[in-house]
């Protein structure tokens, strides 16, 4: 498979239409065990999270199931014709175009905020921590954060750019799915990288503004990855099947 021959489908969707078909060809029997991630991104001249997102693709469709501490597998029966909702992007490539418009925003806004909108993301940090600490998601702040940067830059197309790229996490199933991973094992919002970033527009620095919130998206990443892995979902997982067990014994006695 190349890009060439590929046309402009996505590089995730490449890789899930490349695997769909070798399932469906018999080249991986139901129950087989599918390459390791790091021969999949060789085989197919991608990245790791590129990989990921095509597994996540495949397992919302029914053709793959991950295995605790044992690797990606075939399912078992999968689909005769496996369902291929649009599931559009994934939360590593959204992440990545949000580095490059959300870190040249910081930038230029560095260079325009007014001290009304900066108390305004102290404000909104304030609600950020009270979300962390609660059992809200954290998200509700901290777009509100991100998009009052876009704001202070006084640039309508890059206010709705921004917009639209958080909009994106909710509309695509597929980084819907991942992002509810990373919450199930416990990744929320970071204060401290926001700290810092709010720190960088008060100081009115826009080259210190454009890599602290380049390096908070970049750790946003870093943190997907750990929260996809294999073996921490199936962690939070169980976690998760121990505790309404117990509450269903508490609920019994």
């Amino acid at each position: 498979m190349t890009r060439t021959t590929a046309g402009a489908r996505k590089l995730y969707q490449q890789v899930v239409a490349a695997v769909g078909a070798s399932i469906e060809r018999g080249q991986y029997k139901p129950g087989q065990r599918l390459p390791s991630e790091r021969d999949l991104a060789e085989e197919f001249s991608v990245s790791r999270p590129t990989v990921r997102e095509a597994m996540l693709a495949l397992e919302i469709r029914g053709l793959v199931e991950a295995r605790h501490g044992s690797g990606i597998y075939v399912t078992d029966t999968p689909p005769v014709e496996a369902a291929a909702p649009d599931l559009d992007i994934g939360a590593f490539e959204l992440t990545e175009a949000r580095v490059l418009f959300e870190g040249e925003a910081a930038a230029l806004a560095a260079t325009t905020i007014t001290e009304e909108q900066l108390v305004e993301l102290e404000a909104i940090l304030v609600e950020m921590v009270e979300e962390n600490a609660g059992d809200a998601k954290g998200e509700q702040a901290d777009r509100r954060f991100h998009v009052a940067i876009a704001e202070a830059t006084r640039n309508a197309a890059i206010v709705t750019v921004i917009e639209t790229l958080w909009d994106l996490r909710y509309r695509s199933p597929l980084c819907r799915h991942m992002l509810d991973r990373a919450r199930l094992v416990g990744v929320k919002p970071r204060i401290d990288e926001h700290r810092r970033l709010l720190d960088a527009l008060k100081a009115r620095d826009p080259q210190r503004a454009r890599k602290e919130m380049r390096d908070h998206l970049e750790r946003v990443i870093e943190g997907l990855l750990a929260a996809t892995e294999i073996e921490a979902v199936e962690r939070a997982r169980t976690e998760v099947a121990k505790q309404r067990t117990e509450y269903a014994r508490r609920r019994v006695t």
